[in-house]
């Protein structure tokens, strides 16, 4: 009965607690409709009142080192009021704003479909010198004034897909934010998107009071329903812009990116996407134009940032994790040794062919160095046997490779993305009805077949090696202003590797440097550990399948004991990771830790070096139309 008792007196509690909450709610609603709202609605109807926005300068964006990236420069909005606007001027209108009369038409078609008497820009982004001239004019252009804004300004012409651009709003986010209104201008792309934020502040408000000539006289009620904006934050990056600039003059005339991240932080230091554009092509009113022009260049893509969105096979860098899971599984040691008779016929009539034709015998550190298949061939194929089944080893197989930020997204603070690919049991389950073994997914070994990885998952790759099994999620942001950047890039995620077993592997990647298949990158003075990679590469043409110009990888961070900087260049149709990709490396960590590079020799034959050619040969070969 007591009990029966209590849930009685609880229930009428509860009801009567559940009635004042919504009751509260309720007539702060009814408060806010009817008074606060109530009052705006009433002074925006007046056609005696002309709202306008006043804008705060966009948030200024500067690198890790304090060096001003983005700032700001004034520009001037024609604004319109159709209900004001004397139609039968239109000629004349026309004249004044430089533009035809068909513009003008489809101009103030698109503001009276936003509103008859609320204002909304009818023509942005006029500059100091066009805004000097329609001073004079505007007191006979009826329904038009001018709203002083700010653009973009960019000091350096580089990092154009990282900082992103802004643009207007366009119908669906106008709808889906009350916010922004027709004409406003918005984040899109890169950094300028994740941030929007922060980087826009908040717009205040002036109501001006108009006489009978529609002319403003003053503010109206003396400005007391005016707001005053929120200034925006400023953003300090990861990014060294010296560093960014320095790899966008190694990457001339060729296609590809660099990724490079501060190990211990995971902060990148640079992004350089190549071909890349200068971001202050999509500043001002030839900006759709510009986007045009860029867009349709489908042989450069320099809108695609390859270091985020490419995703390509990772050649023989993957070799590394085959060789950390084998340690971690007992599979190998460090002084197991595999015979290698110039490759490995891992089933009948099946040859994978090595880099020697000579009969050898490797140990994991001459393995490493060398870049030799058929030791992580044999690797491979006895993780996957080690279990009941192929399919419970290559899960396995696959959850260790995950954990090393590989087949995701890794969550980084910028918009564009892809997240490779890791096969699993299932995969090959639906391919081959449950019917294969550990040679079928041999490719898995030396990182071809179906695997597929962005450079920026091999650069943190790179770093977590040089971290001994550990990685911060990389991220671009370094600091905002008066608050704290994402908790996420400051926590360690580990990966299924004990850090015992990444010595052994840092041994054999110096080795690649010292005396392997990348000594044309060694640096006096700097200890480098690194692995090259040759990616196969190949075009669908007519349906047919044809192989082209592999690209060329390297991975690796320096110095090898005290990493201060992880990197990853990708080239496409770069032939071996030696070639290209590894002296480019190498010039990036001389320029970052030493500040200037003395390899002048180095340095020339790079920024000289051209495979533009290469790029484009099977598309010239087969007619393919190319833009200019």
């Amino acid at each position: 009965f007591l009990y029966l008792f209590f849930l009685t007196k609880m229930r009428d509690k509860f009801l009567q607690i559940l009635i004042i909450v919504i009751s509260t709610v309720l007539i702060i609603q009814l408060f806010s409709l009817q008074v606060i709202n109530k009052e705006e609605s009433e002074i925006v109807g007046k056609a005696s009142v002309q709202k306008i926005y006043n804008f705060p300068e966009r948030g200024y964006i500067y690198d890790r080192n304090d060096k001003l990236i983005v700032s700001n420069e004034p520009y001037y909005d024609i604004l319109i009021v159709p209900n004001d606007v004397n139609i039968s001027d239109s000629i004349q209108i026309s004249n004044d704003f430089n533009i035809s009369t068909k513009d003008f038409k489809l101009r103030l078609e698109k503001a009276l479909k936003f509103s008859k008497i609320k204002a909304s820009v009818f023509l942005a982004s006029i500059t100091k010198e066009e805004y000097a001239q329609l001073q004079e004019k505007m007191w006979r252009l009826s329904g038009f004034f001018i709203q002083k804004n700010s653009k973009r300004k960019y000091n350096y012409s580089t990092g154009s897909n990282l900082l992103g651009y802004i643009s207007e709003v366009n119908d669906y986010e106008i709808n889906s934010n009350s916010y922004y209104k027709a004409g406003e201008m918005i984040g899109r792309q890169g950094l300028e998107k994740t941030y929007e934020l922060e980087l826009r502040g908040k717009k205040g408000v002036n109501y001006f009071q108009k006489d009978k000539f529609n002319r403003i006289i003053g503010k109206y009620n003396n400005g007391i329903y005016d707001t005053l904006p929120e200034p925006p934050k400023k953003l300090k990056l990861t990014i060294d812009i010296d560093l960014q600039s320095y790899g966008d003059s190694l990457m001339k005339n060729k296609y590809g990116s660099i990724i490079a991240i501060e190990p211990k932080s995971g902060e990148i230091l640079a992004l350089v996407n190549s071909p890349g554009y200068d971001p202050s092509l999509l500043v001002g009113r030839e900006r759709s134009s510009q986007y045009r022009k860029l867009n349709n260049d489908s042989i450069g893509k320099p809108l695609f940032e390859r270091g985020l969105q490419g995703q390509y096979p990772p050649g023989s860098t993957f070799k590394i994790i085959n060789a950390l899971i084998g340690l971690q599984e007992n599979i190998i040691e460090e002084k197991t040794v595999f015979k290698c008779n110039g490759g490995h016929f891992y089933a009948k009539n099946s040859f994978m062919k090595c880099h020697t034709n000579e009969t050898t015998f490797s140990d994991l550190d001459n393995a490493i160095y060398t870049s030799c298949n058929t030791y992580f061939a044999k690797t491979y194929k006895e993780i996957i046997e080690n279990y009941q089944t192929p399919s419970i080893g290559l899960d396995r197989w696959t959850n260790y490779v995950r954990s090393f930020g590989f087949g995701n997204y890794l969550g980084y603070d910028h918009p564009t993305g892809k997240p490779g690919f890791v096969p699993n049991s299932n995969y090959y389950n639906r391919w081959y009805n449950n019917s294969w073994r550990a040679v079928t997914t041999i490719s898995n070994s030396i990182g071809q077949g179906e695997i597929l990885t962005t450079p920026i998952q091999l650069a943190n790759f790179a770093a977590t090696i040089a971290n001994r099994g550990w990685y911060i999620t990389p991220h671009f942001v370094k600091e905002i202003e008066n608050d704290s950047i994402n908790n996420s890039y400051l926590q360690k995620n580990l990966t299924l590797i004990e850090s015992k077993y990444f010595e052994p592997v840092i041994n054999g990647m110096v080795n690649v440097v010292e005396r392997g298949t990348a000594t044309n990158s060694k640096i006096n003075n700097i200890k480098i550990a690194g692995k090259t990679g040759t990616a196969e590469n190949f075009i669908k043409i007519n349906g047919l399948k044809k192989q082209l110009t592999d690209h060329s990888i390297f991975i690796g961070f320096a110095p090898a004991d005290n990493p201060k900087i992880a990197i990853c260049v990708f080239i496409e149709n770069g032939y071996w990771g030696s070639r290209w990709a590894a002296p480019i490396s190498s010039l990036m960590i001389e320029k970052f830790i030493n500040k200037e590079v003395d390899r002048k020799w180095l340095e020339k034959y790079i920024i000289e070096g051209n495979l533009i050619s290469e790029y484009l040969k099977p598309y010239t070969e087969n007619n393919f139309k190319i833009n200019e």
